[in-house]
């Protein structure tokens, strides 16, 4: 597996990560993508060691916590040869449902404390900023963010889902050294200027010398050819909402999985292989965590990185346009900023 650097300040990790979100799921749902299995989530994870990969991300609010506690269980013994990446920022009702974003200074600190305790770590190598909270200042967040990094207890700040101009505001305060966006082939906002004209969220990562390290690169499946009609989806599971798996979405999008299955046809690859082989092709300061929960489907993301797409193939994929639908619930939407 190739190595990739995010930011300036050091950080190198493998070319490409595992999410590890459906192994629990996030609060209030935690069959969101099908039933879980904690056995085959640990086997997945030591199965990306064996392929080389050492990047691993979770957060707070998957599971919520449970996720945390199940890869320190993955990696016991293992942890100072990996990178761990965590976020905080959500806050949860007495029955550990999402209540909300808190960014708030005291939050950033017992937020830490508990990801610390949970992963069984000293030091967190890759901590994020999960949402930004609106009624909190970005650098007051990030400013208690950075204290822990003085502390000793966090090595490298991320931030999930932010504008453009947050970043910078967050980048003046202490350097930050991976944004996490939603990217893939059918959604690719952060490639596009902000609406008074100026530099969008890749271009401003770029132009800092932050990495950008896509979540659902795979669009939460369906790049992957291997999601059924979503009204067969187990009520439970997180598409039956998702605006672009409607009835009235999800048939125009087909169109985006047939150019990908095209290009998977041409180098004997499968649908899933190629979408994250076009995002490792964007540039090298991008590192797509693609997330499972068995190992059969890592061996196959995992083979994206020896995929070598030239200009036509970049082309035909770039061409497809964009998805239909947009990417989450207005709820969810509420909470990123764009």
């Amino acid at each position: 597996m190739q190595r990739r650097k995010l930011g300036t300040q050091g950080l190198e990790v493998s070319a490409l990560g595992l999410g590890t979100m459906g192994m629990t799921g996030v609060a209030g749902m935690p069959e969101m993508y099908g039933s879980t299995d904690d056995a085959e989530g640990i086997a997945t994870i030591h199965r990306a060691l064996e392929l080389g990969i050492d990047f691993f991300d979770t957060a707070e609010v998957y599971g919520p916590r449970s996720n945390e506690e199940l890869v320190r269980r993955a990696l016991d013994g293992r942890s100072e040869h990996v990178i761990l990446a965590t976020k905080f920022g959500f806050k949860f009702t007495p029955d550990d449902k999402i209540a909300g974003v808190d960014g708030r200074p005291e939050n950033v600190r017992r937020a830490l404390d508990g990801c610390l305790q949970r992963l069984g770590v000293d030091c967190i190598d890759l901590w994020y900023q999960h949402r930004r909270d609106f009624d909190v200042p970005i650098e007051d967040t990030v400013g208690a963010m950075a204290e822990q990094v003085r502390a000793g207890k966090v090595k490298y700040l991320g931030l999930s889902e932010m504008g453009a101009e947050t970043i910078r505001r967050a980048h003046a305060v202490h350097p930050i050294s991976a944004v996490q966006n939603e990217y893939s082939i059918w959604e690719r906002n952060i490639e596009e200027p902000t609406a008074d004209g100026k530099p969008g969220v890749l271009a401003t990562c770029r132009e800092l010398g932050i990495g950008t390290v896509p979540y659902s690169p795979l669009g939460r499946g369906f790049l992957t050819g291997g999601v059924p009609d979503p009204a067969t989806l187990p009520a439970s599971d997180y598409r039956r909402h998702d605006p672009r798996f409607s009835a009235e979405h999800y048939p125009r999008n087909l169109r985006l999985l047939e150019a990908v299955k095209s290009v998977a046809h041409k180098h004997r690859a499968q649908p899933a292989q190629i979408a994250l082989a076009w995002l490792l092709h964007r540039g090298d300061d991008i590192v797509p965590i693609p997330g499972t929960k068995r190992r059969a489907y890592l061996d196959v993301n995992a083979g994206a990185a020896a995929i070598r797409l030239d200009a036509q193939d970049m082309r035909a994929l770039d061409d497809v346009g964009a998805a239909s639908g947009d990417r989450y619930t207005p709820r969810s939407l509420a909470w990123i900023e764009r």
